[in-house]
């Protein structure tokens, strides 16, 4: 019974895999909004009764899809941040986003599923939320450890958005001053407009150079959030 059991999981892993992946060529080719379950069913020779004991529905498949492409990121995101752990701080943010951008050139298709126009009639749900939160964390880590070591230094918070910051702080990181919370979600957001602009090929003739200018940008939003890198002499990681 359990060699049986075994054969029937393994199956089910790979008819699953097959079915993403004949789902993601149908986001290449027809993008989120055309995704169908039948016109994946027919690429795979397979009855849509059968797919639909998979995925019982076009939106079960799309939260799949979301949740992998939100960790394939994540996990490239983290890997890349590994390499630097013990570098100062503005070259663990940079690292980070670069990997960001090298991801999402790489996977432009599943890039626009996450971050490109919302599909019509999909409400994410909130299992994605831990896989979409990943990259943030990882810009809260590099933040929360500059903090804690050699201080930060973000902008001064206009008087108007106190009360937003402060929320946003309790939500995110509590440990942080609100003024840094609040200039790192501004520096997220422009991080993935730098993205997606480069992915949406809205710098066509306008910006040609374009990974020196992006480590430029981001570095800038390095010291945006308040970072700096420790004086020469402070050791790794100060």
């Amino acid at each position: 019974m359990s060699t049986a059991h075994g054969v029937r999981a393994r199956a089910r892993i790979e008819v699953t895999a097959a079915i993403k992946d004949a789902a993601r060529e149908q986001l290449a080719a027809d993008g989120a909004a055309k995704l169908s379950l039948r016109a994946v069913a027919r690429e795979l020779g397979m009855a849509s009764s059968a797919l639909y004991r998979y995925f019982p529905s076009r939106d079960d498949l799309l939260t799949e899809l979301i949740i992998d492409a939100y960790n394939s990121l994540g996990e490239a995101a983290e890997i890349a941040h590994a390499e630097v752990a013990d570098a100062g701080p503005v070259r663990r943010w940079t690292r980070v986003c670069e990997a960001v951008r090298a991801w999402a050139l790489a996977h432009p298709h599943e890039y626009a599923l996450i971050y490109g126009s919302p599909v019509p009639g999909y409400s994410a749900p909130q299992t994605t939320v831990p896989a979409a939160a990943r990259v943030g964390l990882l810009l809260i880590g590099v933040l929360r450890d500059a903090h804690q070591t050699h201080g930060v230094t973000p902008p001064p918070l206009a008087a108007a958005l106190r009360a937003e910051a402060e929320r946003m702080t309790a939500d995110l990181a509590p440990d942080l001053p609100p003024e840094a919370v609040a200039a790192l979600v501004a520096a997220w957001a422009q991080l993935y407009g730098l993205v997606g602009f480069e992915v949406f090929g809205q710098f066509h003739r306008v910006v040609e150079d374009r990974e020196p200018f992006f480590r430029q940008a981001v570095g800038q939003l390095a010291r945006g959030v308040g970072l700096t890198d420790p004086p020469e002499g402070a050791g790794p990681g100060a």
